[in-house]
């Protein structure tokens, strides 16, 4: 049976004290799902090759894909500095993100309606949206005769600690549309895995490069994104409309809490 591993990224932040302020109402959490052996035979030999040809990445000190890092164009991506290698740089990337074998789930969240839906019935956005992700994981894990297991990047220590319980506690409770017993057939583990991003995990650097163009396109269909896409985060939305979990017309990869 093939295995596979839903790596997951966040965008903004989860705590629900920001959610007036109009730049944190909203919280987005994106898993990409990827057979494992396909990330150890195609991405992560095709990723690292990619940062070696740009960045000069070496096996003991990597470089690690961070799309507010590439943003800023500092050390080690100060290359990108140069509009020619910054072009080239690009368009090798869309063409893995476009050629790459991967399926995207997200979630967004609006943090300023949750509290004033529910008064008494508050949940951590980042737990909330996990949940989903991991329903809906779950159903794909279904559709295709397998199963697998999730790996989230670390947010430290006690945030980790309360992720991995809160993990627990929907592989042994469920949902209110997924069982327990459910949960327990498609999951390998009942542990959430929590690495670093200094941990060089292709899947994780991933989900990072998707995880806000994902975000931007579910508010930007509802009118309440307030700033301008940008030309590559459109060029990642228009190869992410091929990537979404999909059953015939309907799109399950995008979900607005």
């Amino acid at each position: 049976m093939n295995k596979y591993r839903l790596y997951v990224d966040e965008t903004g932040t989860s705590s629900l004290k920001a959610s007036n302020n109009p730049n944190e109402r909203f919280f987005g959490l994106t898993g990409i799902i990827i057979n494992l052996a396909y990330v150890r035979e195609k991405i992560h030999p095709e990723m690292e090759a990619l940062k070696i040809r740009y960045f000069g990445s070496h096996p003991d000190e990597p470089v690690i894909l961070h799309r507010k890092e590439l943003i800023s164009q500092k050390p080690p991506f100060n290359a990108l500095r140069n509009l020619g290698v910054e072009y080239a740089f690009n368009q090798d990337l869309l063409r893995c993100l476009r050629e790459w074998e991967y399926t995207v789930i997200s979630v967004c969240i609006d943090k300023k309606n949750h509290i004033e839906t529910y008064e008494t019935w508050l949940r951590d956005p980042y737990h909330y949206c996990l949940a989903i992700l991991l329903e809906r994981f779950n159903f794909w894990l279904n559709r295709k005769n397998a199963r697998g297991d999730v790996m989230a990047e670390a947010r430290g220590g006690r945030e980790d600690r309360r992720l991995k319980t809160e993990f627990q506690k929907l592989w042994q409770s469920g949902t209110n549309y997924v069982g327990p017993n459910q949960f327990q057939q498609t999951l390998t583990s009942k542990e959430l895995k929590v690495k670093a991003k200094s941990a060089n995990i292709s899947g994780l650097q991933l989900a990072d490069l998707i995880a806000y163009p994902s975000r931007s396109e579910i508010l930007h269909e509802r009118g309440l994104l307030r700033r301008d896409l940008g030309t590559f985060t459109r060029q990642v939305i228009d190869i992410m409309a091929d990537k979404y979990d999909k059953r015939g017309n309907q799109i399950y990869g995008k979900k607005f809490l």
